[in-house]
């Protein structure tokens, strides 16, 4: 910076504020220093500017994987928001492992991130770890997946509406008895299971326990979970599936079984995921908006970190269902392609 002051014949403290694009000096001024500043390739002493300012221009994101493109879309979507901004993002994976989920946020509170997006690892009904995040006083807003009983930010689609909307369109197809691979112990999966039985009970169904198998977030857990249905004595004629990756293990062992989709087995799945549409039968799915709930949640954190709101909000974004070839029957139509 003394430097481009001494070229210029200015001040350090003008180029200072010129640098951090403050409004107090002229539009003329600010220019000739930009200009000069790219001319000597000036790079900002980050961790100099952070002692001043009290910020480092880090956000931690906690997600579980990034092979699951709903989150990678969700980084895609947070890091587009907050570039403008001077941000960096740090991501960090959790594996689906509380313990180890844990250890990151201490890694990313040490680094001293000015705030932090999570899908949370820990169980739906254990606050703990959240409350140790708010004692240090670092922002943070939770994504898809909420936690019982703490009041916090939120973004995200609400689950319990994306469980009744793909049971009632497999309903709608004509499937009598509606199967549900469930998710791991989060709270997505809660309220997609709630709403999977809402469905059933709204059209006087039963959801036998046969019916509901566990297949975690997975392509390997969805081809185990649909072979255990399948060795019923009266499998499922429809299965909605907690995810995409899970609905595409299903996909598999049914169509090892010899069976038809949708003919002999209607699937649907959640998360519409880049590969969906490519699948040896197209996937019908749940679309969650997803670089969106990372757009928003960039947004709501920017306001947090600049104290520009107050109290918690939850942004739920409308689920959108996209119809393909894995439950094209009955009279279903397909989703236009451009949507």
């Amino acid at each position: 910076m003394k430097d481009v002051a001494h070229d210029l014949n200015v001040s350090v403290v003008t180029v200072s504020k010129a640098l951090r694009d403050q409004s107090d000096i002229s539009l003329a001024t600010k220019k000739r220093i930009l200009k000069r500043a790219r001319e000597l390739n000036y790079q900002p002493n980050w961790i100099a500017r952070s002692l001043v300012s009290g910020r480092t221009h880090t956000i931690g994101l906690v997600v579980p994987d990034l092979m699951y493109s709903f989150f990678a879309e969700v980084a895609k979507g947070l890091t587009e928001k907050l570039r403008p901004f001077r941000y960096q993002v740090l991501i960090s994976i959790s594996e689906e492992d509380p313990t180890l989920e844990r250890e990151e946020i201490d890694l990313l509170l040490a680094r001293r991130v000015d705030g932090l997006v999570l899908a949370s690892a820990q169980p739906p009904t254990s606050p703990g770890l959240f409350r140790t995040i708010e004692e240090r006083k670092v922002p943070y807003v939770l994504i898809d997946r909420k936690i019982l009983g703490l009041k916090a930010n939120y973004v995200g689609v609400d689950d319990e509406k994306i469980g009744e909307m793909a049971t009632e369109h497999l309903i709608t197809c004509g499937c009598r008895a509606i199967a549900h691979i469930s998710g791991p112990k989060i709270g997505t999966a809660v309220g997609r299971l709630a709403g999977y039985r809402l469905a059933l009970e709204r059209h006087s169904r039963l959801a036998p326990a046969s019916l509901v198998v566990r297949g975690g977030s997975e392509d390997d857990g969805g081809y185990q979970a649909m072979r255990r249905l399948l060795r019923l004595k009266h499998p499922p004629d429809g299965v909605f599936c907690f995810n995409d990756p899970v609905a595409a293990g299903a996909v598999k062992a049914v169509l090892e079984a010899g069976l038809r989709i949708p003919q002999d087995i209607a699937l649907v799945g959640v998360g519409n995921v880049h590969y969906s549409d490519q699948l040896r039968v197209p996937l019908s799915t749940v679309d969650q908006s997803s670089a969106q709930v990372g757009r928003n949640a960039a947004e709501l954190l920017l306001r947090l970190i600049e104290k520009r709101t107050r109290g918690t909000r939850a942004i739920l974004l409308p689920p959108r269902l996209i119809v393909r070839d894995s439950s094209l029957r009955n009279g279903a139509v397909r989703t236009p392609a451009q949507e």
